[in-house]
């Protein structure tokens, strides 16, 4: 990675290659590279990560019910579906058996 500098000596660009812009050679692990990319699109990644993870709930129920209106058979699904379907189900069997569960998501306490 190659990095350009501001005047305070904080990246203030980063590029794969060399560039008339970017001449520093910074390792791509290096904490100041990591917290300029963080930074640069930490906001659009949350969201991104957020609606994945309700994405991933949305698509749990649809799987669910067409294996209740027999459109697929739970075996159909290649193992490794059914394995993540099975440890979401008893997942969250076992956080609602403890009630940390509202009636509403956005009231989950975990």
């Amino acid at each position: 990675m190659y990095v350009s500098r501001d005047a305070g000596g904080e990246i203030s660009m980063i590029s794969r290659e060399c560039t008339p812009e970017c001449t520093e050679s910074i390792a791509p692990d290096d904490p100041e590279v990591l917290a300029f990319i963080d930074q640069a699109g930490g906001d659009q990644r949350r969201l991104l990560r957020d609606s994945d993870l309700a994405f991933v709930r949305v698509l749990e129920d649809v799987i669910e019910l067409m294996i209740a209106k027999g459109v697929i058979s739970f075996t159909e699904l290649p193992e490794a579906a059914r394995e993540k379907l099975l440890k979401r189900q008893t997942l969250r069997r076992q956080v609602n058996s403890v009630e940390l569960l509202g009636d509403d998501e956005d009231e989950w306490l975990i």
